[in-house]
């Protein structure tokens, strides 16, 4: 498969993917090229079997390295700005920001194997087996973190909704 033919196929979820992780439109779409650059590198000497599972390894490798270099804190207004609009109703358009605003400061509050976790599974819909090798954890310990972000997303949606209700 070539290359143009994968950037076709997996650059939205990529984008998605790295989005979330980075809460920032700009940072998403230099992680998405830079992944796509270590691809282009690697696909000229290793033949890939599952070709989305190992995309998104590297994406991750690739934010984390981003991480590690830039050791900086992402202001969630940031996030708002940069939002990518839609083709929508205004009201449609601004209960969706709202909900991504909230999911993703649900999503702040995990811890960072928890937060990957419910990610790859949740929001882009990868096997167990797929999310936890990208991860490099045991299927079991995977498991585990999944377990643990989605109870604690639970409890914070559900706080969050009798507060709402109470006022």
């Amino acid at each position: 498969m070539q290359l143009e033919d994968i950037y076709k196929m997996y650059i939205n979820d990529l984008y998605r993917y790295l989005y979330s992780l980075s809460k920032d439109h700009y940072m998403a779409e230099d992680l998405v090229q830079e992944a796509y650059y270590r691809a282009f590198i690697a696909l000229e000497e290793d033949e890939i079997v599952n070709i989305k599972a190992w995309l998104f390894k590297v994406a991750y490798h690739a934010f984390i390295d981003y991480q590690r270099k830039s050791k900086r804190v992402h202001i969630e207004s940031q996030m708002e700005k940069h939002i990518v609009p839609n083709q929508r109703t205004p009201e449609k358009s601004v209960l969706e920001k709202e909900s991504l605003r909230l999911l993703f400061e649900d999503l702040g509050v995990l811890k960072e194997m928890e937060k990957h976790a419910v990610v790859l599974c949740d929001l882009h819909g990868l096997p167990y087996q797929e999310a936890a090798k990208i991860l490099g954890l045991n299927l079991n310990t995977f498991k585990s973190h999944l377990f643990r972000g989605r109870k604690k997303l639970l409890a914070l949606v559900k706080e969050r909704m009798s507060r709402d209700e109470g006022q």
